[in-house]
């Protein structure tokens, strides 16, 4: 490449939009990007939601955290190009999941039955005394509006001693999507049935089957490659600079997931608290994006998380290379 071709390239840039953003879950909708983050504080303008029940306001009292009180919503972002995004405010509401009441966090979409669901998980539960958990809502389009879809939590208690958060949805080849999800150290997987709203039992009769590999934490995720599953997650504390990510390989979906190794973590030159990531995949390549959050130098306020992305690549025995963390971000690539 001559120096006119590569001062013709454009990149991203790192962070990919404003604002405090985390736990960012990025897809492909036909020939557009998506990224769907939990809202993580307020930037410059604060953004709120406006409408509460009574009920809703009660449970709010619950929180054992003020700052979860503002994730009440979550935003989108849309791109053709992974460099120019649209923000989309609003996409779903608490106003319209009346068993929520704050704490909507890492938000999983996928598109089915020719409708678009957004899992979620809301309230963030200390036991199965407590109203939340993971829900499920459904659109149109996916820049919503969602709505609830079942007017209660999909998964409302501790299974497995996995907190209900985190949600990951997976389709596979065969068609059968999972859901993998849990915090407090523990990962659970399920069978989601094919209208995406309710879960059935695995051929052994279980509904919940553990698959948490050595040193997870939370924010589970999983893709496929050349017929193996590649399940990634984080480790360390989401407030600190040791968060990270961590991956296992394995020939099935339910593992098992042996670690192998950590693939994204901390720069002191770039930003720390780098974690809760996603994977965008482009269809019939072998290229792929790591979206993921991080802290920026120059603050200390854990809730100031911003969204960016950049290049997952793999060695010639299909390992995952350390992710290389920039400020410049991703070369401009649409989806032809």
């Amino acid at each position: 490449m001559d120096k006119k071709e590569h001062e013709d390239i454009v990149y991203s840039g790192n962070p990919v939009f404003p604002g405090w953003y985390a736990d960012p879950e990025g897809i492909i909708f036909d020939d557009e990007y998506w990224i769907y983050p939990t809202y993580s504080d307020d930037y410059k303008q604060p953004d709120k939601s406006t409408e509460f029940t009574k009920w809703q306001l009660d449970v709010q009292k619950n929180s054992i955290n003020p700052h979860y009180l503002k994730q009440t919503f979550f935003n989108a972002f849309s791109s053709k190009d992974m460099v120019n995004w649209t923000k989309h405010s609003h996409v779903l509401d608490i106003k319209d999941v009346k068993w929520a009441s704050y704490s909507l966090w890492a938000p999983s979409i996928i598109g089915a039955n020719n409708k678009y669901y957004l899992f979620f998980s809301a309230n963030d539960i200390q036991s199965d005394a407590e109203t939340g958990g993971i829900g499920v809502a459904i659109s149109d389009k996916p820049e919503g509006p969602f709505i609830d879809a079942i007017g209660k939590p999909l998964i409302n208690k501790f299974y497995n001693e996995a907190q209900p958060i985190d949600q990951f949805v997976f389709k596979d080849d065969d068609g059968q999507i999972y859901m993998y999800y849990g915090g407090w150290r523990h990962c659970n997987v399920v069978k989601l049935n094919s209208d995406l709203l309710s879960i059935k039992a695995f051929e052994d009769g279980d509904m919940f089957k553990e698959v948490t590999p050595e040193n997870y934490v939370e924010g589970p995720f999983v893709f496929k490659r050349n017929g193996k599953y590649y399940f990634m997650w984080s480790e360390g504390g989401w407030m600190g600079p040791d968060y990270s990510v961590a991956y296992a390989i394995a020939d099935s979906p339910l593992g098992p997931f042996k670690r192998i190794g950590k693939i994204l973590q901390q720069d002191a030159s770039i930003a720390v608290g780098a974690g809760h990531h996603s994977v965008i995949s482009i269809p019939d390549t072998d290229e792929r994006y790591i979206v993921y959050h991080r802290r920026p130098l120059g603050t200390d306020n854990a809730h100031h998380r911003e969204t960016c992305i950049d290049k997952l690549v793999f060695d010639e025995k299909g390992f995952i290379k350390p992710v290389k963390m920039t400020s410049k971000g991703v070369e401009k690539r649409e989806i032809k």
